[in-house]
């Protein structure tokens, strides 16, 4: 048995600096229900917005062109590192069939993105650009000059 002390001020300013260290828009991966029977093997994910929201998405491949033909969705394109880290490269706030929504597709993949994630439980609008601008989505599609 160990007699060692810990020094809660020094953990307490570990735990705090960590904090600050992560970003605030951030992918948390969840669980694999892979071994359950009878479960939809959609993959999931999970991504936290900065005003700490979380928002559960389903990944697609970068090609699913017909992502946004019949429901409302807001978008991520995703690239990922060799480590396995997700990275946002853009956000759109989809309406169903949005017109840009290709245009867009094609700019994400030159920027290295190579996953679309979809939310699809935002109805209005509003709420689905709020999400967007949550995740981080205005400025990085207006730097790609596209809405």
């Amino acid at each position: 048995m160990s007699n060692r002390s810990i020094s809660w001020a020094a953990a307490l300013r570990d735990l705090k600096s960590d904090r600050t260290v992560r970003s605030a828009v951030r992918e948390e991966r969840l669980r694999t229900s892979a071994g359950l029977r009878g479960a939809c093997l959609l993959p999931m994910s999970a991504w936290r917005g900065s005003s700490s929201r979380r928002y559960v998405v389903v990944i697609q491949p970068l090609d699913t062109v017909d992502l946004v033909a019949d429901d409302p969705a807001v978008v991520l394109a995703v690239a990922r590192d060799a480590q396995g880290q997700a990275s946002i490269v853009a956000v759109r706030a989809c309406d169903p069939g949005d017109p840009g929504f290709l245009g867009w597709l094609a700019a994400c993949a030159t920027l290295g993105a190579r996953e679309l994630h979809a939310y699809r439980l935002a109805g209005k609008r509003a709420e689905r650009h709020a999400i967007a601008a949550d995740l981080g989505g205005p400025a990085l599609s207006a730097a790609m000059g596209v809405a």
